[in-house]
């Protein structure tokens, strides 16, 4: 069982940048491939970006792409997310995910950690 715990969420001004970090318990973290999903009020749930276990591949939503960098530091078993030029659109719960299998098309990581509060005010 992996157990993630998020951290960094906060209130920042449009434009402005966070980073998210997520720390797994997990010793074997290096194997497991790393993402972030958001939950806005009142809409599904959304795919955010993945990393790959080894090769540091990534892959983004169209709607972060060129804003939003994802990394991962495997001697300290973390995965970040780097937000810029944020927008008010970007609010929502972060949650740091993690599985065995790599698919940017339609992942479904097996586990979750409990979601970092991010608003961005206009």
């Amino acid at each position: 069982q992996v157990q993630l715990i998020e951290s960094g969420g906060g209130l920042v001004q449009a434009g402005g940048s966070l980073r998210l970090s997520c720390v797994a318990s997990e010793r074997t973290f290096s194997r497991y491939v790393m993402g972030w999903f958001r939950r806005a009020p009142g809409k599904e749930r959304e795919f955010v970006a993945i990393i790959s276990s080894r090769s540091g591949r990534t892959a983004y939503a169209d709607s972060v792409k060129g804003r939003f960098t994802i990394s991962r530091d495997n001697a300290k078993n973390t995965v970040y997310l780097q937000m810029n030029s944020l927008k008010p659109e970007d609010t929502a719960v972060y949650y740091c995910t993690a599985d065995n299998t790599y698919d940017s098309v339609s992942w479904s990581p097996d586990y979750w950690g409990q979601g970092t509060q991010v608003t961005v005010s206009s």
